[in-house]
């Protein structure tokens, strides 16, 4: 067997905002393992100015991992644990590395009779017009939850749109999720929680920025409406820490990005701690290519979770990887008429 990585850049059909500026292009590597006729993919999805792993030497480390591929896989790991983005891509790489079907890393009714899994429709940032072109086509595509991403224009405006959406549409007929990515100060938090909460919203995901443990814990004891941590996972990787992190915090969510948080060894050992405290949880992808996003959503599948999932990405990228994935109705499916394109993936991995 052998190992080695290639760089792959995504490239975004609409430019895409966030809290933390606008993106048109997404890097992404794969590992890939080969055998003769076998091959493995694992796609490490690192995102620049948030992932952990964004360093320097990040390169280097996954030319050392394809050197080192042949080590016990527990250990090799372990190597990996300030590389959570190498850790899944490693995963996924010897999940796969197997025939007939190297993309079947999780054997299920999702793979094989197109059982889906109910996701969010996700609203990125921009002007309002744009934010309610993108609600019209989401509410035209069948969704039934909604996460809108708020920190980035105006909140009395951003406010408005929540309020006209329910104004045509209940609790009951529409989920509505919210993500500040971190944009609200302590001081203005609790303040803009109250009117958030007017309008019935499932969660909030990270209404302040990581790292202000005691902040977060008093906004998560008083807030009027859940709240969800997520860029507060980034970078815990020991039990002890995030056996801290949610003691002090006490969340009534966290959101899981393998790619940010170690894979899915990673995913689970984050998913057995909230469990015994009776924290909620779901997967959200890390705009992966259709690669990583596979992976995801066959993990995720397997842990029969039935609440929406953040796994509607793949339709993001003008260039992504052709594949059984697709959105309908509000859920993700894996198709049994479509294929992988073979042809692309070899293109890259040669």
């Amino acid at each position: 067997m052998k190992a080695s990585y290639k760089k792959y850049t995504l490239d975004f059909k609409v430019p895409s905002g966030t809290s933390r500026g606008v993106m048109i292009q997404k890097e992404t590597w794969y590992i890939i393992l080969q055998d003769h006729a076998k091959i493995g993919v694992g796609e490490c999805g690192i995102l620049r100015g948030l992932s952990v792993d964004d360093r320097p030497d990040y390169e280097e480390k996954l030319a050392w991992t394809c050197q080192n591929i042949h080590m016990n896989k527990a250990e090799l790991l372990l190597q990996l644990k300030e590389f959570p983005s190498i850790q899944f891509g490693v995963e996924q790489a010897l999940l796969s590395f197997r025939p007939p079907n190297c993309f079947e890393l999780f054997p299920s009714d999702f793979t094989k009779n197109e059982s889906p899994i109910p996701i969010n429709g996700l609203i990125w940032m921009g002007n309002v017009d744009f934010m309610l072109r993108q609600l019209d086509q989401k509410l035209k595509n069948g969704f039934r939850c909604i996460k809108m991403k708020i920190g980035a224009i105006d909140f009395d405006k951003e406010v408005a749109i929540l309020k006209s959406i329910r104004e045509n549409f209940s609790p009951e007929e529409i989920e509505l999720r919210v993500d500040a990515n971190g944009a609200f100060s302590p001081a203005e938090a609790m303040e803009k929680l109250q009117i958030l909460s007017t309008f019935n919203i499932h969660s909030i995901e990270q209404p302040i920025k990581a790292g202000q443990w005691e902040a977060m814990a008093e906004l998560c004891k008083t807030t009027p409406l859940p709240i969800a941590l997520d860029e507060e996972l980034i970078g815990i990787f020991d039990v002890t820490k995030k056996q801290e992190l949610l003691q002090t915090i006490q969340p009534q969510f966290i959101i899981l990005k393998p790619s940010l948080v170690g894979g899915i060894g990673g995913s689970r050992e984050w998913i057995e701690l909230v469990e015994n405290k009776n924290i909620g949880w779901w997967i959200t992808s890390a705009l992966e290519s259709n690669i990583g996003l596979n992976a995801i959503a066959q993990f995720t599948y397997s842990l029969k979770t039935t609440m929406p999932q953040g796994l509607g990405t793949g339709s993001l990228f003008t260039n992504n990887i052709g594949s059984p994935l697709e959105v309908s109705q509000g859920k993700l499916y894996y198709r049994q008429a479509k294929d992988w394109d073979m042809d692309l993936i070899k293109n890259i991995c040669i």
